[in-house]
C-alpha cells in the first residue's frame, strides 16, 4: 500500500466513524486495499426487525458501504463514487454476533465500477450483493473547512442525541 493509500485509509475510517449512518449502524472499517474493502458490524438491538433478526436494509447498507469504499480506493483520491444499482440476495437470517461485508471491484471503467460483496457471520454466507457505482469525473469530496467541521459537529451532536435516545428506548 502506498503512502497516499495509507492516508486515504485513515481518512476513510474517520469518515465512516463520523457519518450519521456510520455512527447509527456502528459500521467499522476493518481493512481496505485498492479495489477491496471489509466492513464489520456488531449486531445491536436497534438493527433488528419485528422477527428479531437483522433488518435486510442494515445488511444492504453494510454491503453498499463496503462496495463504495472498495470503488473509492480504486480511483484517484478524492473522486466521488455513488451507487447507481444494487441487487442483494439475503441467504440466512442473522440474530446476533458480528457480520462482515467483503467487497471486491470486479471491473472498473472510466465511468462505472461493478462490485461483488459477500456478507458473512461467523460461519455462514448470509447475503450476496452485486452493485454498480458511478465514478465522478474529476469531482472531489468536499474539503473539511473550519466552517464545514463546525456545521458537521453541530449536526452530529443533534444526531448523536437522537441515536442515544433510540438505543436507550430499545434496551
Amino acid at each position: 500500500m502506498t503512502r497516499e493509500q495509507k492516508v486515504a485509509k485513515k481518512e476513510l475510517a474517520r469518515r465512516v466513524r463520523e457519518t450519521t449512518a456510520g455512527r447509527f449502524f456502528g459500521f467499522v472499517l476493518e481493512s481496505i486495499e485498492p479495489g477491496s474493502a471489509v466492513m464489520k458490524l456488531r449486531v445491536r438491538p436497534h438493527h433488528l426487525q419485528v422477527y428479531e433478526v437483522v433488518h435486510g436494509g442494515v445488511i444492504a447498507a453494510l454491503a453498499d458501504t463496503a462496495g463504495g469504499l472498495a470503488t473509492y480506493m480504486s480511483t484517484p483520491r478524492g473522486t466521488r463514487v455513488a451507487t447507481v444499482e444494487m441487487k442483494i440476495n439475503f441467504l440466512e437470517a442473522v440474530e446476533k454476533g458480528t457480520v462482515r461485508a467483503t467487497a471486491h471491484v470486479l471491473r472498473r471503467g472510466r465511468n462505472l465500477a461493478v462490485v461483488d460483496c459477500d456478507v458473512r457471520d461467523a460461519k455462514r454466507l448470509v447475503a450476496k450483493a452485486l452493485m454498480t457505482f458511478a465514478i465522478g469525473s474529476g469531482q472531489r469530496l468536499p474539503e473539511q473547512t473550519r466552517e464545514n467541521k463546525s456545521r458537521s459537529a453541530a449536526h452530529a451532536g443533534k444526531k448523536n442525541a437522537a441515536i442515544e435516545k433510540i438505543d436507550k428506548s430499545r434496551l
